[in-house]
């Protein structure tokens, strides 16, 4: 009997799947993990390329490239709880899953989520100027999205099986839950690759923007979550390294709600806009880091 299921939504991954299901073996046992791939919509070889790099993993192919009905198809294959879903770009440890699921079985916690590790080596200067503000937000450090991951008990997949289909669904995950019923499990570590272009960033910027819009619209967002400008203007004072960095990060966080405009108004809330430089193999990365 497995102790934890996992769910990986997966479109078009066939050069980071294999990096995933790996790093989720490492440190299991065979029976722990019910691992289930719902490959959707996909057309390149990413249904062949997860057999491959885990044998034992279920692997699911759908016809709609939606990651929303691919998370639906997935939580139907699966009866294991605690439940952890998993971006298929994001590298987690079977030893950091069986950490992240633990307080949700003994703490009385209903969701967790990994401590993230954003690697930026090889990102244009901007980039890393970006998240070095980005890391810092109040809401970023205690809130469960923008890791790639969660952990849900029973009783939290049911109320999240309950929000409507939304773009965020990792900030709508977040903000279902009180800061008392969520925790950030420090011991767990999630690799999430970022951007290595701005013009990839602010692809990735445009996306969360609509999404946000999006969940607040459905009043699902709570306004902790939401970047103030005294937020701002207190790490420029608190943390005069940032300072120059600033600039930067509104910049690009201005393009991304501008660019976020016209979805939100014709109600476009499927389109994806997908940032291919994070899923790079590593050895091409840095080039395409300092050619922006």
């Amino acid at each position: 009997m497995a102790l934890v299921s996992v769910v990986i939504p997966a479109h078009d991954e066939a050069a980071s799947i294999g990096r995933t299901l790996r790093a989720l073996r490492q440190g299991t046992r065979a029976d722990e993990l019910d691992v289930v791939v719902v490959c959707n919509g996909c057309t390149d070889d990413t249904a062949a390329a997860a057999q491959v790099a885990d044998p034992r993993a279920r692997i699911i192919e759908i016809e709609e490239p939606s990651k929303a009905e691919a998370v639906r198809i997935g939580n139907r294959a699966t009866d294991v709880f605690p439940r952890v879903h998993l971006d298929a770009d994001i590298e987690l440890r079977g030893t950091d899953v069986l950490a992240l699921v633990e307080p949700t079985m003994s703490d009385g916690v209903l969701a967790t989520a990994p401590r993230r590790e954003v690697p930026t080596s090889g990102c244009s200067r901007w980039v890393r100027w970006y998240y070095e503000v980005w890391e810092e937000l109040p809401q970023v450090q205690s809130g469960l999205f923008g890791r790639g991951v969660v952990a849900l008990s029973r009783e939290a997949q049911a109320r999240v099986t309950a929000l409507p289909r939304l773009m965020s669904d990792d900030l709508a995950m977040s903000d279902s839950f009180s800061p008392g019923e969520r925790r950030v499990v420090t011991s767990a570590v999630a690799v999430v690759h970022p951007p290595r272009t701005v013009r990839d960033l602010v692809r990735r910027r445009i996306r969360i923007a609509t999404g946000n819009a999006q969940a607040a619209q459905h009043g699902v967002r709570r306004s902790s979550s939401r970047t103030r400008v005294r937020t701002l203007l207190r790490l420029a004072v608190t943390r005069p390294g940032l300072a120059l960095r600033l600039p930067v990060y509104l910049a690009i966080s201005v393009a991304g709600h501008i660019g976020a405009r016209r979805a939100v108004r014709s109600g476009d809330f499927t389109t994806w806009q997908r940032d291919d430089s994070s899923r790079l193999p590593v050895d091409t990365r840095t080039a395409a880091g300092r050619s922006s």
